[in-house]
């Protein structure tokens, strides 16, 4: 009996270990991307996202001056129109660090001209 309960607990153990692993593996694949790569969250970054792979957990890095520009995480017709909806979440930092969902994500800078001058992006995030 005492060589059963010892192969049960081995078991559990292997069970417990292989969990943790797998947890730290999952975790291990969430990227970090720094928008607009070494030129930052600025005009003509639109197409930044181009041959990109996101997915969800990936974290979205905006580095800016927050004297002369923000970032608002908008809907899809905020970035379709340049406009800011009613409760959009707006970021002012400079150095914002924010995490992807399952699905599209968008986002645009609303000072006036900026996002009409291309100073938004759309993530995908599977």
């Amino acid at each position: 009996m005492a060589q059963g309960r010892g192969s049960a607990a081995r078991i559990v153990i292997v069970g417990i270990t292989l969990l943790a692993l797998l947890l730290h593996f999952e975790t291990a694949h969430a990227a970090t991307y720094t928008v607009g790569d070494s030129g930052g969250w600025t005009f003509n970054v639109v197409s930044w996202t181009k041959g990109k792979h996101f997915r969800a957990d990936d974290t979205l890095i905006f580095k800016y001056d927050p004297s002369i520009h923000n970032v608002v995480a908008v809907n899809r017709k905020g970035y379709s129109n340049c406009k800011t909806p009613a409760g959009a979440k707006v970021y002012k930092s400079g150095n914002n660090q924010i995490k992807l969902s399952k699905g599209q994500s968008y986002f645009i800078c609303n000072f006036p001209g900026h996002c009409e001058s291309a100073m938004k992006i759309a993530a995908n995030a599977v």
